[in-house]
């Protein structure tokens, strides 16, 4: 089998308050020399102050977002993934959703709230299905997952057991005491007890962590951002992914 990879792009940039300013930015921001971009979590609107509603900003699928991101996508020729608000059944308390457009399609809304470390998401967002997401991009299974999930092993291991070759993972990782050393240890515990590929997407500081990075199979940090906005790139291999597998074949040891 000759190998397959996949060029990636991960775009450390802040959402602002105003969505029409980050619909105006995607143009600039995506690149036409990935296969695979991703912008991180609540792109379309940040979170604003803590507790803040964010109803309003929430749109249905095809509103002026998913449109532009669309637009952007296919003129790039790539894939982006994005982090949106999407309505549900109830109007007070969104979806937190990533928007997978162009060659590929595909939605994830977000399962894990972030009732953690003083937040409580869960008042002003509704979670999604506790169901695995993934899409197929370029011929690597892509798994879906947003920020607070990487704190939840399991969903990680349901991805991977449902094909996932990488870990998509955009973030808005709230800075504070411990938090990039939780961020970098996580994402590469994920990568490495599930010998998979993770590009994980986050908002910059100063509210946010920034360390936006992509984690080989073995463990191994390809590329790696700073705290200030930028965009990390790079290649992942399913020939590096097999390879990890045959050395470190615990997915196939398990016994539980």
């Amino acid at each position: 089998m000759s190998d397959v990879t996949l060029r990636l792009a991960l775009v450390q940039e802040a959402a602002d308050l105003d969505p029409d300013v980050n619909r105006s930015r995607l143009a600039d921001l995506v690149p036409d020399d990935a296969d695979l971009v991703v912008l991180p979590e609540a792109f379309a609107r940040d979170f604003g102050s803590p507790g803040e509603d964010v109803s309003g900003f929430a749109e249905e699928v095809g509103g002026p977002f998913d449109t532009e991101l669309t637009r952007v996508a296919e003129l790039r020729g790539t894939t982006v993934v994005a982090g949106s608000f999407e309505r549900s059944g109830d109007p007070g308390r969104p979806f937190n959703t990533l928007l997978v457009r162009g060659r590929s399609r595909a939605s994830y809304r977000k399962i894990h709230l972030y009732d953690s470390f003083g937040y409580r998401e869960s008042d002003r967002l509704s979670p999604g299905a506790p169901e695995p997401v993934t899409v197929d991009v370029g011929g690597v299974t892509v798994g879906l997952m947003t920020c607070y999930d990487l704190r939840f092993p399991e969903m990680a291991r349901a991805l991977v057991d449902a094909g996932a070759e990488l870990l998509v993972v955009p973030a808005a990782w709230v800075a504070g005491e411990r938090k990039v050393d939780h961020w970098r240890t996580l994402l590469r515990a994920r990568a490495i007890e599930n010998t998979v590929h993770v590009a994980a997407a986050a908002q910059p500081g100063p509210r946010y962590s920034g360390h936006s990075m992509v984690v080989d199979p073995l463990g191994d940090v390809l590329a790696e951002a700073g705290d200030g906005p930028g965009t990390v790139r790079a290649v992942v291999s399913r020939e590096r992914l097999l390879e990890a597998r045959r050395t470190n074949p615990s997915l196939t040891n398990r016994r539980l």
